[in-house]
């Protein structure tokens, strides 16, 4: 069985093939914007054009835009080749590929970028792996505090070393070829967006109908 994996809830657009247990092949490349260009001839550039038996999709938090463009790649990929799609959350991607290159911490906090000056946060435990709590979308200064001694790693520790350079943290970002190190009830989440605050844009309120 062959799975797809897209993910471009961050500024990488990342997908890989796995076959059997194996990743046969892969694509990373950090885009910071443009995705809806890059991802559909990224994947065509895979083994087989990347068709697969399965896909499984970052489903956030993250980039708004990024993440739509994945979703729908995804929906309109399981439709075209009539297999099923399912989702993955950005921040456990991210704590599975560090619990498993730093096998000896037994906790840890992925902080990614939130947009409007907040961060994603969300502690994870190695074993069993599994979060701790919620994922919270906070200020800088409060992710620090809620910290408590972990490590933190993701794309948005960076807001938390200039407040304090001295905090154990590393930049990481999720990478489609580390999706084989999440259990099977995490790659099973609806292929629905994970967005973690109010999208910006909202519709416009609906005219007040005009009297005679």
């Amino acid at each position: 069985m062959r799975t797809l994996v897209i993910e471009t809830a961050t500024a990488a657009c990342s997908v890989a093939l796995f076959e059997d247990g194996a990743c046969i092949d892969a694509r990373h490349d950090v885009v910071g914007r443009g995705h809806a260009e890059r991802l559909l001839p990224m994947i065509a550039t895979l083994a087989g054009g990347g068709r697969a038996d399965r896909i499984l999709v970052d489903c956030g938090p993250g980039s708004f835009t990024g993440i739509r463009v994945g979703i729908a790649a995804a929906h309109g990929l399981a439709l075209g080749w009539g297999v099923p799609a399912w989702g993955f959350s950005a921040l456990a991607l991210v704590a599975a590929a560090a619990f498993a290159g730093e096998p000896a911490w037994q906790a840890l906090a992925v902080v990614m970028e939130g947009g409007h000056g907040e961060v994603f946060m969300q502690p994870f435990a190695a074993s069993p792996f599994d979060a701790l709590e919620p994922f919270a979308s906070l200020r800088p200064a409060t992710a620090l505090e809620r910290l408590g001694g972990l490590p933190a790693m993701g794309d948005g520790v960076r807001h938390l070393l200039a407040i304090d350079p001295a905090t154990d943290a590393r930049e990481a970002a999720p990478r489609a070829a580390d999706a084989l190190l999440l259990p099977a009830a995490m790659t099973s989440l609806p292929v629905r967006p994970i967005y973690g605050r109010a999208p910006d844009a909202r519709p416009a309120a609906a005219r007040a109908p005009v009297r005679d």
